[in-house]
C-alpha cells in the first residue's frame, strides 16, 4: 500500500491541505510500523514448529455462505530467499483430507521481500476483519516495502488419499490488504477464467477499488483512496497461476484451494439408555475406512456436539458413522439414529441422506462448493404407549368396556383391553404400557369397542405427550398415525365421554330361499334361486331417532330380479322399535335408475322384475332409545329376488 509523504516545510504557511496531509503520512507510518511489528514477530516464532496445511476460517464475519469452503493455506515454512532462487520454492500442503497439495512458487522482481503473517495482516485489512475471521497459521504473503514483484505458482498438482480422485477444485487469490493510490494486483491462470468469490466490505464506508477482467484468465485490480475493501476471486483446475503486486509500501496476497466442506454433528435425542453412555461420531475415507475427523459426546448434554469443519480438496468418497466411546455401558444396537445432510451453501442434492435410519453408511463424493453439515439424530430406541381414560359421567353402560391398540399397517403391535365398571377403569387394563417400537415406522393409535359396548354412544378425543425434544408430529385424533424418531417417549391417552344420542347399527344378511335344481333342500345360488335379504336396523344410542327419519335405500344387486309377488315385510325385533304399524304400500318405493338412485316412482310388475335397480323403505312414527348394552330397540325388513 503506497503511502504519500507529507512532511510540511517550516516556512510554509498553515493550511488545511497541509494538516491533513501531514495526518495521512503520520497514519501511514504507524501502519507501516504495524506491519513490521507483524513481520518480527513472525521471523521470531519457529516456522518448523507448525506443520505446512489449510484450515477454512474459524468465523464466517460477512463472507458468502459457502465460507467453510475455502481452505486457506499456511505459509509458514515459505523462504523468500528460496523462493526468489531461479528454481522457486517446491511448497507442499497436506490437506484435512488426506490428499495433498503441492506446487512451485518463484518470486521475481523489485520487492526484495515477503513474509508470511497472520490475517488479518493489518487491523485495516478487509479480509480477515470483515470476512473469513480467524483464519489459523500464517496465509498471507505480506509485503512492507515499495515495489513491483510477481509470484508464479507453478506445477499446481492435488493428489488425492486412497480411494479418490481430482474431479474440478478452484484455487483462490485474495487481496490480502488492500489496494490504494498508485497499487495493483494482477492475476492470471491457465484454469478457468477467474470468478469473483466475494467482495468483501472496508472495515468503514464503501469504497472498493476498481476491478477488471473477471470471467478472463486475467483480472486486474488497480488501487483507490481511502479505506477500501477487497476481492477475492477463484479459478478452476489450474495448474499455473500468477500473481503480481504493485506495491507503494504495503502489500499482501493469501491463497486457498476450494473443492468441499462437511461437518458431522450429533444431537442426542431423549434420555441416554445409561447415563454413562457416550459416543464417537467419525468423518472416514470409505477406501481405508481410515478415520479423517472426528467428535465425542460428552456428559449429561444433548448436544448438538460437532467435528470441526472439513475441507475437501478431492473427490473422496467418504462415510459417516457412530459409535459407542469407550466406557460407555450400552452397544449401539440400543439405540437407533437417524442421519440428514443439509448444504448450505445452496440446494441439497436429493441424494444426500435425508432422516435415513443408519449408523453407518457411505454418502460418496462431495459435490464442488458443497457446504454440508450432516447430522445424526441419536437416541434410545422409541416407545410408544396408548391408554384409556373415561369423562364426565363414565360409561353409557356399566359393562362398556374398550381396547387400546397400537397398529402397524394391519398387524396390532400392541393392545389392551379395559375392564371396569361406572367411571373406574380397573388398574393395569385399557394400558398398553411403553412398547419399544421401531424409529422411521409409522404406528397409528386407535381403540374398538370391546364386548357389547358402541363407540358411537362416546365423543372420543386423543391427547399425546413426548418427553423427548422431538419433531416427531403427535396425531390429534383418535386413529391418527405416529412416525416415530430415535429417543421418541409417547404417551397417548384416548378419553371417552359418553353422549345421550340415537346411534343405529344397521346389518344386511342374504339367505338362499330355493332353487330349480334342489327346491328348498341345501339350495344353491344358481340362476332361477330365489334370495331373501334382511336388514336388521338396531338402536344402541340413549338417545331416540327423530320421528319419521328413518330412510333405507338399498341397492338390488346386478342379475337379480326384485320378487313382485312376495311382501315386503317389517318385524320388530325382541326390544320392540317403537315405530308406528308398516304399511308396504306407502312405506316401499322403488327406482329403475341406474345406481338404484331417485326417482322411486317405478312401479315393479310380473312375478319377478328385473328393472327394479333399487328400493326406498321408509318408516314412520319414533324409534325408541337403548335402554342397556343389551335392551336394544330393532326391527328386520326382508325382501325377495331371483337370480336372473
Amino acid at each position: 500500500m503506497e503511502r504519500a509523504g507529507g512532511r510540511r516545510l517550516a516556512n510554509q504557511p498553515f493550511t488545511m491541505a497541509g494538516y491533513a496531509a501531514g495526518m495521512v503520512a503520520l497514519r501511514f507510518a504507524v501502519r507501516r510500523l504495524l506491519a513490521a511489528m507483524l513481520i518480527i514477530c513472525g521471523l521470531m516464532w519457529s516456522a518448523g514448529a507448525q506443520a505446512q496445511n489449510c484450515a477454512p476460517a474459524g468465523a464466517q464475519g460477512t463472507a458468502p455462505a459457502a465460507w467453510q469452503t475455502y481452505c486457506w493455506l499456511n505459509l509458514t515454512n515459505y523462504n523468500d530467499t528460496t523462493a526468489r532462487s531461479a528454481s522457486g520454492q517446491n511448497l507442499s500442503f497436506a490437506l484435512p483430507d488426506g490428499s495433498t497439495l503441492t506446487f512451485n512458487a518463484r518470486v521475481t522482481g523489485t520487492n526484495p521481500a515477503y513474509s508470511a503473517v497472520i490475517a488479518p495482516s493489518w487491523s485495516g485489512s478487509a479480509v480477515g476483519n470483515s470476512a473469513f475471521l480467524n483464519i489459523p497459521g500464517r496465509p498471507v504473503l505480506y509485503s512492507a516495502q515499495s515495489g513491483t514483484s510477481t509470484i508464479a505458482i507453478t506445477n499446481i498438482t492435488v493428489t488425492p488419499a486412497a480411494g479418490g480422485g481430482v474431479t474440478v477444485y478452484s484455487f483462490v487469490v485474495a487481496d490480502a490488504e488492500s489496494s490504494n493510490d498508485g497499487e495493483a494486483l494482477r492475476m492470471s491462470t491457465n484454469g478457468g477464467g477467474w470468478q469473483l468469490l466475494d467482495s468483501v466490505p472496508p472495515i468503514s464506508g464503501s469504497t472498493m477499488p476498481p476491478i477488471s477482467g473477471v470471467g478472463s484468465t486475467n483480472v486486474n485490480i488497480t488501487g483507490a483512496p481511502g479505506t477500501v475493501g477487497a476481492y477475492i476471486i477463484g479459478s478452476n483446475s489450474p495448474t499455473s497461476v500468477t500473481v503480481e503486486t504493485q506495491s507503494g509500501g504495503l502489500q499482501g496476497v493469501m491463497f486457498a484451494i476450494r473443492f468441499a466442506t462437511i461437518r458431522l454433528e450429533t444431537q442426542i435425542l431423549g434420555t441416554r439408555a445409561n447415563a454413562a453412555d457416550q459416543f464417537n461420531f467419525q468423518i472416514a475415507s470409505t477406501a481405508t475406512s481410515g478415520t479423517i475427523s472426528s467428535g465425542l459426546t460428552s456428559g449429561a448434554g444433548t448436544g448438538p456436539f460437532s467435528t470441526a469443519p472439513l475441507s475437501m480438496a478431492a473427490g473422496i468418497p467418504i462415510t459417516l458413522r457412530i459409535a459407542m466411546a469407550s466406557g460407555s455401558s450400552s452397544a449401539i444396537t440400543a439405540y437407533s439414529a437417524l442421519l440428514t445432510c443439509t448444504n448450505t451453501s445452496g440446494t441439497t442434492r436429493a441424494a444426500l441422506p435425508n432422516n435415513l435410519i443408519t449408523t453407518d453408511t457411505n454418502i460418496g463424493q462431495l459435490v464442488f462448493g458443497e457446504s454440508l453439515v450432516c447430522t445424526f439424530q441419536l437416541g434410545a430406541h422409541p416407545r410408544l404407549r396408548v391408554r384409556k381414560a373415561l369423562g364426565s359421567g363414565g360409561r353409557r353402560f356399566s359393562t362398556d368396556q374398550f381396547t387400546m391398540r397400537i397398529m402397524n399397517g394391519t398387524t396390532v403391535s400392541a393392545s389392551s383391553t379395559s375392564t371396569g365398571t361406572g367411571g373406574t377403569i380397573d388398574a393395569g387394563t385399557g394400558d398398553t404400557t411403553l412398547v419399544q417400537l421401531v424409529t422411521g415406522q409409522t404406528y397409528r393409535v386407535d381403540e374398538v369397542a370391546a364386548g357389547t359396548a358402541v363407540l358411537g354412544n362416546y365423543t372420543s378425543t386423543i391427547s399425546c405427550t413426548n418427553t423427548a425434544t422431538s419433531t416427531t408430529t403427535l396425531p390429534t385424533a383418535v386413529g391418527g398415525t405416529i412416525t416415530l424418531r430415535p429417543g421418541d417417549t409417547i404417551t397417548c391417552v384416548i378419553t371417552n365421554t359418553r353422549r345421550t344420542v340415537a346411534f343405529l347399527v344397521i346389518q344386511k344378511s342374504s339367505t338362499v330361499i330355493s332353487d330349480p335344481v334342489n327346491g328348498t333342500t341345501n339350495p344353491k345360488l344358481i340362476p332361477g334361486a330365489i334370495v331373501e335379504y334382511a336388514i336388521t336396523v338396531r338402536n344402541t344410542g340413549t338417545g331416540p331417532v327423530d320421528a319419521s327419519s328413518i330412510v333405507l335405500l338399498d341397492v338390488m344387486p346386478t342379475d337379480m330380479a326384485f320378487a313382485v309377488t312376495t311382501p315386503v315385510t317389517f318385524t320388530n325385533g325382541t326390544t320392540a322399535s317403537g315405530l308406528n304399524a308398516f304399511n308396504a304400500a306407502t312405506m316401499v318405493t322403488y327406482s329403475q335408475a341406474a345406481g338404484g338412485a331417485a326417482p322411486y316412482t317405478f312401479t315393479p310388475t310380473g312375478t319377478f322384475d328385473g328393472r327394479v335397480t333399487g328400493i326406498r323403505i321408509a318408516p314412520t312414527g319414533t324409534m325408541t332409545a337403548a335402554s342397556s348394552a343389551t335392551v336394544q330397540p330393532s326391527f328386520t325388513i326382508r325382501f325377495r329376488a331371483q337370480v336372473e
